[in-house]
């Protein structure tokens, strides 16, 4: 997540009664669902966390081989994107490498698509793949990225037959003020931005204090924030809602009139004695004491944070691969 707005505080803004789970606020009750028709089952697949810290393992080496990180224009970050369309490949995915400038020059975003799909709609699920200077950034973002790709590969290996097209998208320069994704949105047709139906965000899903926050800043996403929020529900994780103002790669989305939704695990913010009490860890400490800094590194995650959230990407795509998208709003064609 980039150095860009402030981020409002999570505690007592996002713990506030309108905005927490009901196992937190008593009375109040949840938010009325909204957008996409209930699937049976949202719990989904268990991605297996020993193959997505694997590729966590892969980015540490990356970081470590080209001067401690992985940060955009960098050596660090050619060769993270050279290792992520590399996993793809293999997978059988069509993968597209798109090139753009940002100021370290020129960067790159890599999108891969799953063959088949034929309802005409296209199901987005992305990470930022960049680090910042300071560090590898391991929790911020190799842990989303870990979380995508182990999923993407998944899915590839599980015979599933999607009926929207499945679209895994790799954010290069985020760190530097969202370069690549608002480059790819910018960069699509009228005709291409009304096909995309959803479009998932996860970045920094291991924060070694966690806490499990879900996007509630995209009216026309309410359908995707109650999907994710109703796995969490199934799964028995208690969460709470964040505004992430614009600070990830779902913005641009946003800004199309793209159904936007994702999670979100806690970075610089301090978590709270009632949070503490809820998911655990430490009360008054930083949900990531590392965030922005070199010590983000392979032992600045919680591993299961980790699994239960790439278990959160898997519940989306299998579900959203053939989920009737018909009542999603996207924005018009020109």
């Amino acid at each position: 997540m980039p150095y860009l707005r402030p981020l409002a505080a999570l505690t007592g803004v996002v713990a506030a009664a309108t905005f927490a789970h009901p196992s937190v606020a008593g009375a109040i009750s949840a938010p009325e669902r909204t957008g996409l028709a209930a699937v049976p089952t949202l719990a989904g697949p268990d991605i297996p966390v020993d193959a997505t810290k694997a590729h966590l393992d892969q980015l540490q080496k990356i970081a470590d081989d080209n001067g401690g990180n992985r940060a955009a224009g960098s050596a660090g970050y050619q060769a993270s994107v050279d290792y992520v369309k590399g996993q793809l490949d293999e997978a059988g995915f069509t993968t597209t490498v798109q090139e753009f400038d940002s100021p370290n020059g020129t960067s790159y975003n890599v999108i891969a698509d799953w063959p088949g799909g034929t309802s005409g709609k296209v199901v987005m699920f992305g990470s930022h793949l960049d680090s910042v200077e300071e560090g590898p950034g391991i929790n911020d973002n190799g842990s989303g990225t870990a979380g995508v790709l182990e999923t993407a590969r998944t899915y590839a290996k599980s015979g599933e037959k999607p009926t929207n097209t499945v679209r895994f998208a790799f954010w290069g320069a985020e760190e530097q003020g969202l370069y690549g994704s608002t480059h790819y949105v910018e960069s699509l047709s009228s005709g291409d931005k009304s096909a995309i139906a959803s479009y998932t965000n996860f970045d920094m899903i291991a924060s070694p204090n966690p806490g499990y926050f879900v996007y509630d800043d995209n009216s026309n996403g309410n359908g995707i924030r109650d999907d994710l929020t109703a796995h969490y529900d199934e799964v028995g994780v208690k969460w709470e809602y964040t505004d992430p103002q614009g600070r990830s790669d779902h913005a641009a989305f946003i800004d199309a009139g793209i159904p936007t939704g994702g999670v979100y695990s806690g970075g610089e913010e301090t978590k709270s004695q009632a949070q503490a009490d809820k998911w655990g860890g430490e009360a008054g400490a930083e949900f990531d004491p590392c965030y922005h800094q070199s010590c983000d590194t392979s032992q600045n995650l919680d591993l299961d944070a980790l699994d239960k959230n790439t278990d959160t990407i898997g519940a989306m795509v299998w579900s959203y691969a053939t989920k009737d998208l018909n009542t999603i709003k996207v924005p018009k064609a020109a």
